[in-house]
């Protein structure tokens, strides 16, 4: 039977990883981002059908042209939701329109194609959606990278409680959140910013999301390192947190 899967922000990192996993899992794959040519390129890689889709996923109307082409494929078995960037620096003083593109990247892309697609895998009873939020998702808050981390923990809240609900429903539809910590991908240069700490690489990481999806794992943190990370920042009083992550992502500033 056909298994098709859908990439957002499939062009690098994360994304063109996971792409190559459910390609050798057996999967068609949609490949949607912005930069044609190198959807194209990881097309010709892939050893099943993978169909280019050049979409600007910050553009409502984009998004719902994505969702037209692909509603009545009853093949669409999964859904990732990877696409998304952020942007370091004070509130005060970061550009507001980026900001802005940011959120309609991170947050209402997800929320659009997740609850379009979650309808159709509702009717199905079937289906995957993926949702890559990121450990700032977990964590009370991200001095200098405040909108970003702000846009995760939305992604984060909003799967969770989907899932919740399809559980009440009795649906056998997966909704499920990755929040990785830093990973090894052009998200950098994008934020123009430089991690302090080594990150994990992009493959061991859509490797990793995608086993814990079809496991039925609701929040998948890649990395054990991280995930003691993540434990240990609930037990800080939130002002000293917010103190100590300041300090940290100052350090991010090139």
């Amino acid at each position: 039977m056909k298994r098709t899967a859908i990439i957002t922000g499939a062009s690098s990192g994360i994304g063109r990883q996971m792409a190559i996993d459910l390609d050798l899992r057996g999967f068609d794959t949609v490949l949607v981002a912005r930069r044609g040519d190198r959807l194209n390129k990881l097309a010709s890689e892939l050893r099943h059908n993978a169909e280019v889709f050049e979409c600007d996923l910050s553009k409502k109307e984009e998004l719902y042209r994505l969702y037209d082409a692909f509603k009545d494929r009853d093949d669409i078995l999964v859904l990732v939701n990877n696409a998304g960037f952020g942007q370091v620096g004070f509130f005060d003083e970061t550009p507001l329109d980026r900001e802005l593109d940011m959120i309609d990247t991170n947050v209402v892309s997800v929320h659009i194609l997740t609850k379009l697609f979650l309808r159709d895998f509702i009717a199905r009873d079937k289906g995957y959606i993926l949702n890559v939020a990121s450990t700032a998702g977990l964590l009370p808050a991200g001095p200098m990278m405040s909108t970003y981390y702000a846009t995760k923990a939305y992604v984060k809240s909003l799967t969770l409680a989907i899932n919740e609900e399809l559980a009440q429903k009795g649906s056998r539809v997966w909704v499920c959140a990755l929040c990785p910590g830093p990973v090894d991908t052009e998200f950098n240069e994008v934020a123009d910013a430089s991690f302090s700490i080594s990150g994990i690489s992009a493959e061991y990481c859509a490797k990793y999301a995608i086993r814990k999806m079809f496991e039925r794992e609701l929040v998948i943190v890649p990395g054990a390192g991280i995930k003691a990370g993540v434990a240990a920042s609930r037990l800080i009083p939130t002002r000293l947190y917010l103190k100590a992550a300041n300090s940290f992502q100052t350090k991010k500033v090139k």
